[in-house]
């Protein structure tokens, strides 16, 4: 394989590792959207409050990110919960511009809390296997972003298969299609709303983690991988588990190739004008819109 295809296929790899990083944020953003009915502005700062768990930890105990893995999604589950007894469930009743103002405000202290525990520098979070390279079909394959795909993907396909084959994923469905209909047929809404939203929260916070090695840890960047989210979620649908995968893998890719050929800053740029240029021809994303969804 000469150079230039090799770069090429390594390119891919660290795209397809971004993309499925991004994939648990926006999966998060789904799951929480259908459960509140309105956007968790808060939700990037829950991404990087797993981080900055996964920094803590990892610095109290030393322990591999794979270790710290099981902790984080513990502890940002806890988190989800949290975030919904004080900004989401008590709204409930309320207009929806009410949830985004709680949770926007959820997100400030978040970010001060960080800035005041951690500081302004930037920090590293664990890799989850390690540094390093290893062979295969004679390409140099990184560690971290193979560990990333395979992990990121076997999240993807179980939260796919909790929501789409079992009692409790239907369940969940119908309190995120019509709760009132939900309550009516003797589901315990708020029961399933708090599962969700713990759910979302543990994705964040592996999220957090996994990012926080590659791009590293600072207080300040909830609100762009809120952004990111909020992009992938446009474009695949509003409310589709399956939209936002393809859309955070598609931001991944084109971010990662972008980045290569003309800078990170061209990469931004040309990242939210193809979202203006796919919205405008395709305003409802790559899977439909559900009514109301909006924000």
């Amino acid at each position: 394989m000469d150079a230039g295809a090799l770069i090429t296929v390594q390119l891919l790899v660290n795209a397809l590792a971004l993309g499925m990083a991004y994939a648990l944020v926006a999966l998060g953003f789904v799951l929480a959207l259908n459960a509140a009915g309105a956007v968790n502005f808060a939700h990037g700062d829950l991404v990087v409050l797993g981080g900055a768990v996964a920094v803590a930890i990892g610095a109290w105990t030393s322990l591999p990110g794979v270790v710290l893995l099981p902790l984080v999604a513990a502890a940002l589950a806890l988190a989800g919960i949290v975030a919904a007894r004080v900004a989401i469930t008590p709204l409930a009743a309320r207009p929806p511009e009410a949830t985004f103002v709680a949770t926007i405000a959820l997100a400030a202290i978040i970010e001060q809390g960080l800035t005041v525990e951690m500081g302004t520098a930037p920090r590293t979070a664990p890799a989850l296997a390690g540094s390093g390279s290893f062979a295969m079909a004679g390409l140099a394959l990184g560690r971290q972003p193979i560990a990333i795909i395979v992990l990121g993907g076997a999240l993807v396909l179980a939260t796919w298969f909790l929501l789409e084959r079992t009692q409790t994923g239907r369940r969940m469905r119908a309190v995120s299609a019509d709760r009132h209909m939900a309550r009516a047929v003797g589901i315990p809404v708020g029961r399933y709303v708090l599962l969700s939203l713990a759910l979302a929260g543990a994705l964040a916070g592996i999220a957090g983690l996994l990012l926080g090695h590659q791009f590293l840890v600072a207080p300040t960047q909830g609100a762009g991988y809120m952004l990111k989210a909020y992009i992938a979620v446009a474009l695949g649908g509003w409310g589709s588990v399956p939209g936002a995968l393809l859309g955070a893998l598609g931001i991944g890719v084109f971010e990662t190739f972008v980045s290569a050929a003309f800078g990170d800053a061209w990469a931004s740029a040309a990242l939210y004008i193809s979202v203006l240029v796919v919205l405008a021809v395709r305003p409802q994303g790559l899977f439909g819109e559900p009514v109301g969804r909006r924000a």
